[in-house]
């Protein structure tokens, strides 16, 4: 079965409280199954919306759309506050989120000034999500890692039903971290041939690992639909020039108009 959203991302969010809803309202009536939020600290030069905080008010300002967080920068995050905010979550709108994680985007800036060094950010995830996925079941977690220290966290109450994690990402490592820890895998800027030999690439280290196959996959798609071609394409390509710092012939193969 295949599902269609629609991102919301912060110019649409941070309207007033009436115009959310009202708009998500006209996305669940429209009949798409869910809206998708982004998340950066600071990307660009400080560009950027907290992926968790979109995510709570898209839930909390429709009572039926599903909301994907695709993708939440994990790695830049404690695991222990963020299975904090999704308790929290699960608690406003249970069985409505779906988490997706990667390692970031090329901005080398945005991890440093958070802390952490770039050339870690791999290894910081897997141990976050490891460290993320014993929290969820609501027991004492003692953990002593690369990056984390822990004895006797818990975070209750656990989220009911458990949230699932997608992991994004084409590279060797992110097929990997998939069948580690993700229920699902999530491309962007990926052609229809390489999402293929993607989720070829997951059933194949799947059997090697004798681990369940993910059964989850997604495309995050960037579009310009308008009437007018022309038009189209300029919608588009302003608003990804601006926020990747990278002319639209860059992408215009896997982002169309």
């Amino acid at each position: 079965m295949i599902t269609v959203g629609l991102d919301v991302h912060e110019s649409i969010l941070s309207t007033s409280p009436q115009q959310r809803r009202d708009l998500l309202g006209r996305v669940h009536a429209a009949g798409l199954d869910h809206v998708v939020v982004a998340d950066h600290v600071s990307f660009h030069g400080g560009r950027g919306f907290d992926g968790l905080v979109s995510a709570t008010a898209a839930l909390t300002s429709n009572d039926d759309l599903p909301v994907l967080l695709g993708v939440y920068q994990l790695a830049l995050r404690h695991p222990t506050t963020v299975a904090r905010q999704l308790a929290s979550v699960s608690q406003l709108a249970p069985g409505r989120l779906i988490l997706g994680v990667g390692v970031g985007g090329e901005d080398r800036s945005e991890p440093l000034n958070c802390g952490v060094d770039p050339s870690t950010r791999g290894r910081r995830l897997d141990e976050s999500l490891r460290v993320l996925r014993a929290l969820a079941l609501g027991d004492a977690v003692d953990h002593s890692g690369e990056f984390f220290e822990l004895k006797d966290a818990r975070v209750l109450p656990a989220p009911t039903p458990r949230i699932p994690i997608v992991i994004g990402g084409s590279s060797a490592a992110a097929v990997r971290r998939t069948v580690r820890f993700g229920d699902g895998w999530l491309g962007i800027f990926c052609s229809a041939r390489r999402f293929a030999a993607t989720r070829e690439q997951i059933a194949e280290v799947a059997q090697q690992e004798g681990r369940p196959l993910p059964s989850w996959y997604g495309l995050n798609l960037w579009c310009g639909i308008d009437t007018q071609a022309s038009r189209a394409r300029q919608l588009v390509a302003e608003r990804m020039e601006r926020l990747y710092h990278l002319p639209y012939e860059k992408f215009e193969r896997l982002a169309p108009a």
